[in-house]
């Protein structure tokens, strides 16, 4: 569904989490503590804890996991034979490959993190940590309408080949209805944030750059660039944002973010325009970085939920994302629709008759 020239960073071994005996927090020039650096968020670590798994993971799970991981990826590199057969109808499903059913980039591409991530020196089994059950809260009723969605209203912030865009009506009708990550407008899932998520993919890189009065932080996927204005107010409402409007301050050593002014069309997990963001940011040593947001839209789930992980430096550099050339995905996207549709009129017709 993309034509992309991508520059994967793979993954290294997880700097340590535990704050080091000792440690002193590297300061600018006016007395904050330098957050500096590239960070790469990729983790096995998912956003919700899987069912049967405690909050925490020992060492022997963990690697046990890890192992498994290493051995589907050794599996998924392998060597393709010249002469097999083809795909079945409808795809291989999500074994077959980024990209959902049919398979769009092989494993090559892919850079799902290879370790679980650590905060306070535990193996987390999810990174929302409040509700304490791992799990992010119901939606509301309103919510839940909200996304079932008719036609004409944007589709959600669905990464590629999600499954569940077929099940959204009219979410073929207009390429403006097609998810901005899909269009290459923006990082696909949350990966340009707030909250700024992993996207179990690819592009994992984080870059911040801090000045007294403002913080970059650039994303690797889109190269979408993020401004935290410091000490500042945010705008008024009727100025609205993809990424919203982020404000910071400095509460002791930890820089906190707050974000509002969400547009209508970036929709984290379904969420309204008057989504709430709250990032703390916080230094836990020398290749360390701890990363705590809390979700609040009161329209969309029935309480405010919370998550955290750590951002370990790496020496990787961002390149260039550079993505659809010419865009005639979105082209082929839509006139497939349109061949389906006609499909389905012919059939129907032919059915009454």
């Amino acid at each position: 569904m993309r034509s992309c020239i991508l520059f994967v960073a793979f993954a290294g071994t997880l700097a340590a989490q535990t704050t080091p005996a000792g440690y002193k927090v590297p300061r600018m020039p006016d007395g904050h503590p330098d957050l500096g650096g590239i960070y790469d968020i990729a983790t096995l670590t998912p956003l919700e804890r899987p069912a049967g798994q405690n909050a925490t993971l020992t060492a022997n799970d963990v690697k046990k996991l890890e192992t498994a991981n290493s051995e589907r990826r050794s599996a998924g590199d392998a060597p393709l034979e010249a002469d097999r057969s083809a795909p079945p109808v409808g795809g291989q499903g999500r074994g077959g490959g980024g990209g959902g059913k049919v398979g769009g980039y092989n494993g090559f591409w892919l850079d799902p993190g290879t370790k679980y991530n650590m905060v306070d020196g535990q193996y987390r089994s999810s990174i929302v940590i409040d509700p304490a059950s791992g799990h992010i809260p119901p939606m509301t009723p309103e919510g839940q309408k909200r996304l079932g969605g008719g036609r004409g209203g944007p589709v959600s912030d669905a990464g590629e080949g999600d499954p569940d865009l077929d099940k959204t009506p009219g979410a073929y009708d207009d390429p403006e209805r097609r998810p901005l990550g899909e269009r290459c407008l923006l990082g696909f899932g949350s990966t340009s944030g707030p909250p700024a998520l992993p996207d179990y993919m690819y592009n994992n890189l984080h870059q911040i750059v801090e000045t007294p009065d403002s913080v970059m932080i650039l994303t690797e996927m889109v190269h979408d660039a993020r401004i935290v204005r410091m000490n500042s107010q945010h705008l008024p409402q009727n100025i609205r944002k993809w990424m919203g409007d982020s404000i910071g301050h400095w509460e002791g050593d930890t820089l906190v973010v707050d974000t509002t002014n969400f547009t209508t069309k970036t929709h984290f997990r379904g969420s309204t325009e008057n989504l709430h963001v709250v990032e703390h940011f916080t230094r836990t040593g020398p290749r360390s970085l701890l990363y705590k947001f809390t979700i609040e839209d009161p329209a969309t789930w029935v309480r405010p939920w919370t998550g955290e992980m750590t951002w370990p430096l790496t020496d990787q550099h961002i390149y260039e994302y550079a993505c659809h050339e010419a865009n005639y995905a979105l082209a082929d996207i839509l006139s497939g629709a349109r061949a389906r549709d006609k499909e389905q009129a012919e059939a129907a017709a032919k059915a009454k008759h």
